[in-house]
């Protein structure tokens, strides 16, 4: 126990060590606290009079350099007033003598506009009266070539065959001549030297493939006309008679290769197709004798497989047909033979319809005979020794006798009871 005297009224105390340290550690937290306020105090009495110096200078620094800056200020002030007047003495004579330069130059460039201007009348001048002149030639090679184009376009329309300097069946054996063997290497190509009623065409044009069948024909006829000819002849004029040519030589086509009529836009198309005045029949002009032939082979090649599908459908219904009469051949035959069986067969149900009535009758017989013997049978089965003996006193003493002595032998089971009598 420890001892405490109060400080106040001198009064002694006893505490304990736990309530002694807690004393203690209150008097010193006091004292710290008090310490701590002290110091706290003592800084804070410190920091202000650090700021108030630090304010203090600050603000004589700021008065210096206000200070300073006025004095900048007016010195740059002064500059720029001095630079401001001589600037405006420079510019003033800059404009001076920028505008001498410009009026100068303008004068200069008036001068030069009008020399150009001048010059540019007279250029102009000089490509309007070329302008005119050109227009004329203009005009004039423009005739020239619409000339040129209408004699070139008849040219073209009628192959004119003083170009060529031969006839147009001429040059249409040789146009095909050139190609033959490239491309049509089995095809005949022919002049119709055969005279038929009194006319032939011009060439006929044949081709066969391989195993013989002919894929096309065709007959030409080829009309070409002098440009100083008077009377003139039309397409059509020639169609009737190239129709009779081609059925007098059985060929498939018809194509007239002409000249004629240059003017006419139908036949300078090329190719016509006047099948529905003659059939299988075209118009060419000369240029397109080639490409017909070639239009009208591949249309036949086309076609060959189908001729070949149909001469295989006519062998077929041809064999169809044979076999249909040797069918027909042997149900006439067969008809014959059962014609003839069929009566031989009646005549033999009627040899059978005989047998069979002349057989009834003996079974009629047979039945009757039949019936006869059951009656008799029955008459015999009903037929028994005492029926036979019926009023016969000799013989049923002998039954009766004969049984007795099997009765006295004792052959019991084979005893013969006598019947009753009737």
């Amino acid at each position: 126990m420890a001892e405490v005297k109060c400080p106040n009224c001198g009064k002694v105390f006893q505490v304990d060590e736990a309530g002694y340290a807690q004393i203690l550690q209150q008097v010193r937290d006091a004292e710290f606290k008090r310490q701590l306020d002290e110091q706290r105090a003592l800084l804070e009495q410190r920091e202000a009079a650090s700021v108030e110096a630090v304010r203090a200078k600050a603000e004589g620094d700021l008065r210096a350099q206000l200070a300073e800056r006025d004095a900048s200020i007016a010195r740059l002030t002064e500059q720029l007033r001095s630079q401001e007047a001589q600037a405006k003495g420079a510019q003033e004579l800059a404009v001076t003598r920028a505008t001498a330069e410009r009026d100068k130059h303008l004068v200069e460039l008036q001068s030069r506009v009008q020399e150009v201007s001048a010059k540019k009348d007279q250029e102009i001048a000089v490509l309007n009266q070329r302008l005119v002149e050109q227009e004329k030639y203009k005009d004039q090679e423009i005739r020239d070539r619409e000339d040129e184009i209408e004699r070139i376009k008849n040219q073209r329309s009628r192959l004119s065959v003083k170009l060529i300097g031969e006839t147009l069946e001429q040059h249409c054996e040789s146009e095909f001549n050139k190609v033959r063997m490239m491309a049509f290497p089995r095809a005949e190509f022919h002049k119709d030297n055969d005279v038929v009623d009194g006319s032939k065409g011009d060439y006929v044009f044949r081709e066969c493939d391989e195993s013989g069948t002919e894929i096309v024909s065709i007959m030409f006829d080829m009309k070409n006309e002098d440009d100083s000819s008077v009377n003139r002849k039309r397409n059509e004029d020639h169609l009737a008679k190239l129709d009779r040519d081609r059925r007098n030589k059985h060929c498939e086509y018809a194509v007239l290769v002409s000249t004629l009529e240059p003017e006419s836009e139908l036949y300078n198309a090329g190719i016509v197709d006047v099948s529905y005045r003659y059939p299988k029949m075209y118009v060419v002009r000369p240029q397109f004798f080639l490409p017909i032939i070639s239009l009208l082979r591949n249309a036949g090649l086309n076609a060959v497989s189908a001729r070949r599908e149909l001469a295989e459908v006519r062998q077929q219904n041809l064999d169809v047909t044979n076999f249909e009469e040797k069918l027909e051949k042997f149900k006439q035959g067969f008809g014959r033979n059962y014609e003839q069986a069929s009566k031989r067969f009646g005549e033999a149900i009627e040899q059978i319809d005989r047998s069979i009535a002349s057989l009834q009758k003996v079974k009629e017989s047979l039945t009757k005979s039949e019936n006869q013997l059951r009656l008799a049978n029955n008459k015999a089965e009903d037929l028994t020794i005492r029926r036979l003996t019926r009023g016969n006193k000799t013989m049923k003493a002998a039954f009766e006798q004969a049984a007795q002595v099997r009765a006295d032998k004792g052959d019991s089971d084979n005893a013969v009871e006598p019947d009753s009598v009737e």
